[in-house]
């Protein structure tokens, strides 16, 4: 056996039905559609979330709670991950610019610092904004947040 010899194992395949190609083909004539009719024709398609006329489920259910289109997200960004930030780019300062720049944030996040984690050396740190306990860990190491 060879790659030029190579074939599927006997029945496991099958040839698609030709339809509408002709009356010899056995799928002329209406084409497998039936006779008239809306959904004989060409174009024809049912609505996405169409039941057959039962009332559809996303109507059936009712519509619950709010989406504030004013809400702030912001990425979260760990002590650890600081700590492992300033040690990778060798720097004390870390900002939104150098963020972007190195492709940890992008270019619409709105970055929040987050207590999580350990941190062994005095980083001063620029975002929009930072928990509590997260600031208070950075001014017990020497550093400092300032919120932009």
């Amino acid at each position: 056996m060879e790659l030029h010899n190579l074939r599927p194992a006997k029945g496991a395949t099958k040839s698609r039905k030709r339809i509408a190609r002709g009356q010899g083909s056995g799928h002329g004539g209406t084409a497998t559609r039936g006779h008239k009719g809306q959904k004989s024709r060409s174009g024809y398609s049912r609505k996405r979330n169409f039941e057959g006329g039962q009332m559809p489920i996303q109507m059936r259910l009712p519509k619950r709670g709010f989406k504030n289109p004013n809400r702030t997200v912001y990425k979260p960004i760990n002590l650890d991950r600081l700590q492992e930030i300033s040690e990778k780019y060798k720097t004390t300062s870390i900002d939104i610019d150098m963020l972007l720049a190195n492709g940890i944030i992008s270019k619409t996040d709105r970055v929040k610092i987050l207590g999580d984690g350990e941190m062994t050396s005095s980083i001063t740190v620029s975002a929009h904004a930072c928990s509590a306990s997260a600031k208070q860990t950075i001014e017990e190491k020497g550093g400092s947040v300032n919120l932009v």
